[in-house]
């Protein structure tokens, strides 16, 4: 006879056959770290997105004496990831209204977004 399986066994099998390779934890300089957290700010990730980059590479930011945003602010690259999703929101609503006139929809989405992305400036008080 064939042998049943339950439900647990498949839910275990699937989680299993999903589950990423473990990645081995790589120990790395303070300085390079913060040279390494430079660079991927250079090619305009969001410190969130530099965190998950550095976890995929076996850099874990926990194990080291600063943040990321505070190394970011530090050198002057800091941006935002609120105001930076708002921003580009805004400008794909701008470029979808110029070539849709028409969509009323668009045009009271586009003064919804300018209307939040200016209280969010206001809140973290940025001059623009």
């Amino acid at each position: 006879m064939a042998e049943k399986t339950t439900k647990e066994e498949t839910k275990k099998g699937k989680r299993a056959s999903k589950s990423k390779k473990a990645v081995k934890s790589v120990k790395i300089s303070q300085a390079q770290f913060e040279k390494k957290v430079i660079e991927l700010a250079d090619k305009g990730l969001t410190s969130e997105k530099i965190g998950e980059s550095l976890r995929q590479e076996g850099i874990h930011p926990k194990e080291y004496d600063k943040k990321i945003s505070k190394i970011l602010k530090e050198k002057g690259k800091y941006i935002n990831p609120d105001l930076k999703n708002v921003k580009e929101k805004l400008e794909r609503i701008k470029k979808h209204y110029e070539k849709n006139k028409q969509d009323k929809r668009a045009m009271r989405e586009k003064d919804r977004v300018f209307a939040q992305l200016r209280k969010l400036k206001k809140y973290f008080k940025i001059k623009d």
